[in-house]
């Protein structure tokens, strides 16, 4: 029976925040629906990939994929026979969630069928081509630790295995050959880049980071903290910014410090959705108390950081619109480097394609090897008897020889009708001639 590699994916293009979120896995309720799929549906290989924008299963199937005749399963439960096998995947991961109406979440994904598009989708993601922001960085790690579910729950057969690392080994080329992940593409990635640029001006540089929005706690996530003296997080909410900083292992402050937090701070992120700037002309020139230079890097619309700040000595400000033009030139560099990827990625695909096509043989090859050395074994057993050590390694090391060149014409030819896609009618001769069916039920 023939296995086809297939996928299921609900992402920011099929379905809004709100319903992602609902269908959105941790680790640990990633790997709980590896398990209970994989026991349901007989599965022996799957593969799990959720983020902010996407949830997605890959997995191998037949046609006659059904429910395991072990699971005790309820009558009222949402895997009726009249269901496609991708809907029963999906109405498993609706009751994971906990949700109900299962099938009022089916309109929201698209299945992948098609073993060769399934495959392209993967490396299309995984390379950041399909990403909310192109060439997204992140995306190559969540790939890899989806990966890694997978394997520790011995759900990745041979053919996941090359598959995925001959995504991770084409991931490196996208690097190492184009301009696709270079720069910052996205607003907080950006506010990053720039808080390390200007901290390589300051003598133990310390960063201070306003607001734990959606765009201020991006900036946190990427902050790494060997590259800064200290950083610290404040929002109006004080039990979110701990929980912030706790994650990143920050330090952390209440927004009623916020002058004295200012005075420390070399570098300031603000990103706080208020009606008034919160980074006032007064509050700043009480805090620049000494000739050091401050940078304040302001992500709000409408501003947090009054204009008239940059008026004070020593003291820049940086606004949403420059943040934003950095995004954009490297979005159009990443856009034109994306035929360069696409080759990258085909190029790719036909050697796992061939690599795939030459699998189908292997067990054919193997039977043959051993059927071979069978019979040279027994030959050798019958005139041993009267040879010595020395001979006896002669005759092994000849019959050895011989079995090797024997078998390498076959091997060559088989691997040669795989990619000429000829290779079943081979298998069936081979088969016919060594009697290899046979062999294998004996």
């Amino acid at each position: 029976m023939q296995f086809i590699f297939k996928a299921l994916t609900i992402n920011y293009t099929t379905a809004p925040v709100e319903i992602r979120e609902k269908l959105s896995l941790s680790e640990s309720e990633c790997n709980s629906f590896l398990q209970r799929a994989s026991e349901m549906f007989a599965l022996s290989e799957l593969f799990v990939l959720s983020t902010c924008n996407r949830t997605e299963i890959y997995y191998t199937s037949s046609e006659n994929n059904t429910l395991s005749v072990n699971m005790d399963i309820p009558k009222e439960c949402p895997f009726s026979s009249s269901k496609s096998f991708a809907q029963k995947l999906i109405a498993l991961l609706v009751t994971q969630k906990g949700l109900s109406d299962a099938e009022s979440y089916f309109p929201y994904f698209k299945a992948i069928e098609d073993h060769k598009e399934a495959v392209k989708h993967l490396f299309s993601v995984a390379m950041g081509l399909e990403s909310q922001v192109i060439g997204d960085i992140q995306i190559s790690n969540q790939v890899k630790k989806a990966y890694q579910y997978s394997a520790d729950l011995n759900l990745a057969s041979p053919f996941l295995h090359r598959l995925l690392h001959t995504v991770f080994f084409t991931n490196k080329r996208v690097a190492q050959e184009t301009s696709f992940r270079d720069g910052a593409a996205s607003v907080s990635y950006a506010a990053a880049e720039m808080t390390e640029e200007l901290a390589q001006t300051v003598l133990q540089p310390k960063v201070l980071v306003v607001g734990v929005g959606e765009i201020g706690g991006d900036v946190v996530r990427n902050l790494d903290k060997e590259d800064y003296h200290s950083v610290t997080v404040m929002n109006r909410t004080f039990e979110k910014a701990q929980e912030f900083a706790s994650e990143q292992g920050f330090e952390v402050a209440r927004i009623e410090n916020l002058q004295e937090e200012v005075k420390k701070a070399d570098v300031i992120i603000c990103s706080v959705a208020a009606k008034e700037p919160i980074l006032t002309k007064k509050l700043v020139e009480q805090a620049q108390q000494d000739v050091r230079f401050k940078y304040l890097i302001d992500l709000s619309v409408p501003r947090s950081v009054e204009p008239e700040v940059e008026q004070i000595p020593f003291v820049s400000v940086y606004n949403i619109d420059q943040i934003q033009n950095r995004t954009a030139e490297v979005i159009e560099r990443r856009k034109a480097a994306i035929p360069q990827v696409q080759a990258i990625i085909d190029e790719a695909i036909l050697g796992f394609e061939e690599w795939s096509k030459e699998m189908v043989v292997s067990p054919t090859i193997h039977k043959l090897k051993s059927a071979l050395e069978q019979i040279r074994k027994e030959e050798i057993n019958r005139h041993l008897k009267n040879l010595s050590d020395k001979e006896k390694k002669k005759v092994e090391a000849i019959t050895k020889g011989m079995m090797q060149k024997i078998i390498k014409l076959p091997v060559i030819q088989l691997k040669a009708a795989c990619k000429r896609g000829e290779a079943e009618t081979l298998v069936d001769v081979l088969n016919d001639l060594f009697n290899l069916e046979q062999d294998e039920k004996v």
